[in-house]
């Protein structure tokens, strides 16, 4: 009687182990799966798309207009634009104060590149900059917890190099610089 007492006692042991074997597999696998993932480029910015067009993505098209006379119509060309499309670069540029259609002079361009460039232009810098970026973004991908339920990291990594809109806005006028009336400070 006594072994078979026994033998039920053993069966709740192999139970508990086994449970603690199940929960040690089960985080073990957590923990692999947190650690592994994109060994590429990190993303911290986790942007999801639903299947979905992106209703920024979408541009309206204007209104149908029916013209006055229907002989005067150019002849139908199928590589030029349609008259209701819209032009974003060109409302763009009349949005900035542009005159649309007009090209840029290219004195002016050459002017600006002058001036930007004074000081010496760095060969690669684009390289550079990218490489210095990507390390930086692996350095900070965030936790293992972070990286395994998808979440975005990019304002916490991105956080010292973010720059403070209002103190530089009291800076300037305390510099005696003419500002623009600013937004209201949301940490007021």
């Amino acid at each position: 009687m006594q072994n078979a007492g026994n033998q039920g006692h053993m069966g709740s042991v192999r139970k508990i182990f086994a449970s603690r074997r199940c929960a040690v597999a089960i985080a073990m696998t957590l923990l692999v799966a947190g650690c592994s993932g994109n060994q590429g480029e990190p993303q911290l910015l986790n942007l999801r798309s639903d299947g979905t067009p992106d209703e920024f993505g979408i541009l309206p098209t204007a209104p149908l207009e029916e013209p006055p006379d229907y002989a005067s119509l150019p002849a139908p060309n199928p590589a030029g634009r349609n008259r209701v499309d819209p032009l974003p670069e060109a409302e763009a540029v009349a949005a900035l104060g542009g005159r649309p259609g007009v090209a840029a002079s290219r004195a002016g361009d050459a002017a600006l590149l002058a001036a930007a460039g004074r000081f010496g232009v760095t060969p690669g810098i684009r390289q550079q900059v990218a490489a210095e970026d990507l390390a930086f973004r692996r350095s900070n991908r965030g936790r293992p917890l972070e990286r395994f339920f998808n979440l975005n990291v990019y304002f916490d990594a991105y956080r010292s190099q973010s720059l403070d809109q209002y103190r530089e806005l009291r800076r300037f006028q305390a510099a005696g610089v003419p500002t623009s009336a600013p937004p209201p400070n949301p940490a007021r």
